[in-house]
């Protein structure tokens, strides 16, 4: 075979390769786990928990958005009694709720499918009205969230975020530990792998993002030292669970909560170095970082111009080339955007959160192009078991019909 032949051979192969991945239903490899498509549910608050702990009825929740081989990650989980911001949120704190999210491991686990959860504390985007003995939030800081977010209270009225009390340097290592035992938790649990939840203005984004932390210790200050609290946290539950247990979210450039930093991309770059620093020095890789796109916002995606569209994209590029490792995009996309997105080689897997909620065979409507049913945003946060979470319609695999 001549030089010539074997570069032909080669462009080749990568094209075919890359035609492989360049689908939402193809195989992928994640980790040490075979997943047989790239639509991962994304972790969603669902508020149907009754006092931190999860219903018989999360595990149909859950098994009705099963496949098999098909990865889901839970709504977020509350690592402490410190941790709500929302009514009706999950924990994994307590003997009870470990013992209740077995269940839902197992109906999952039944269907095939592999079941990760979501580590949650939502920092300063809370009210007193969800913490212990009415007392403030916890955060990065003592700033509060501008009023024009708001809290949903347990009666489903809405109030606005309660000033926040900047944790102590000790308090801090005190909360990292606690990452660390929900982690442990959530395997004894019988969960598949954990992700941290370090995305969309709660508390790790209250720490890496420069309008919010204020703070003049190690976890203040420097862009490394605005990173620490995340690679602490990733550090301890990586080496309670194994990376290849361990999944990271970010949100370097959306605005959720206020959280805004000054610069995104360097921010977003930041993190990835020392992630990628920690892989490397370990001589194994996380499951995977999950990266929510720019446009998202809590009331749907943003309209952007072409400008606008050329800047997400090249923030997103830029952070995909520079993470070694499985990466996952979630905000806004429709199939066609997520074939889009694969066929570009933008993202390894894409996470689908509002169309999973009102299509609960999302995958199977995907594969064969089948319409969508529509969601309703008034049943996004009640607390009804059955209304809005267990109730839309399956399409009929058979004859095309929709079946409830």
């Amino acid at each position: 075979m001549t030089p010539g032949d074997l570069t032909q051979a080669k462009t080749k192969l990568i094209q075919a390769t890359h035609e492989m991945a360049a689908n939402l239903f193809t195989p992928y490899r994640m980790g040490k786990f075979d997943l047989s498509h790239r639509v991962v549910l994304a972790p969603m608050t669902r508020c149907r928990a009754i006092n931190g702990i999860p219903l018989p009825v999360h595990a149909e929740y859950y098994a009705q958005r099963t496949t098999k081989g098909g990865f889901l990650i839970t709504e977020g989980t509350l690592i402490s009694d410190t941790a709500a911001g929302f009514p009706g949120t999950p924990g994994i704190y307590t003997e009870e709720q470990v013992e209740a999210w077995k269940k839902v491991v197992d109906a999952v686990h039944s269907k095939g499918g592999i079941i990760f959860c979501q580590l949650w504390h939502v920092g300063r985007a809370s009210n007193r009205v969800y913490q212990p003995d009415g007392g403030a939030p916890i955060s990065s800081t003592n700033q509060s969230v501008s009023d024009k977010w708001k809290i949903i209270m347990p009666d489903g009225a809405l109030d606005v975020p309660h000033k926040p009390r900047a944790l102590q340097t000790h308090e801090v290592w005190q909360v990292i530990e606690q990452y660390r035992q929900a982690a442990a938790n959530a395997i004894r649990a019988g969960f598949d792998g954990v992700e941290v939840h370090g995305a969309h203005g709660y508390l790790i984004d209250q720490f890496l993002k420069d309008s919010i932390n204020d703070r003049v210790d190690e976890f203040g200050g420097s862009i490394e030292n605005r990173c620490r609290f995340l690679m602490e946290i990733i550090k301890v539950v990586a080496e309670e669970v194994g990376t290849d247990r361990t999944g990271v979210r970010i949100s370097p450039a959306i605005d959720h909560n206020d959280a805004t930093d000054s610069d995104p991309l360097s921010l977003g770059l930041a993190v990835i170095e020392r992630l990628n620093k920690f892989q490397n020095e370990i001589g194994s890789k996380l499951v995977y970082l999950h990266v929510t796109q720019p446009r998202f916002t809590a009331n749907g995606t943003k309209n952007y111009g072409e400008q606008e569209e050329d800047e997400e994209a090249r923030l997103i590029r830029t952070w995909r080339r520079a993470y070694q490792g499985t990466f996952m995009l979630s905000g806004g996309f429709t199939r066609e955007l997520g074939m889009k997105a694969l066929a570009g080689g933008d993202t390894d897997l894409i996470s689908y959160g509002r169309l999973f909620i009102s299509n609960p065979d999302l995958v199977y409507r995907f594969k064969v192009d089948a319409p969508l049913n529509g969601y309703n945003r008034e049943t996004f946060y009640t607390q009804d078991p059955i209304v809005g979470y267990i109730d839309y319609p399956f399409l009929d695999q058979e004859n095309g019909e929709v079946t409830h």
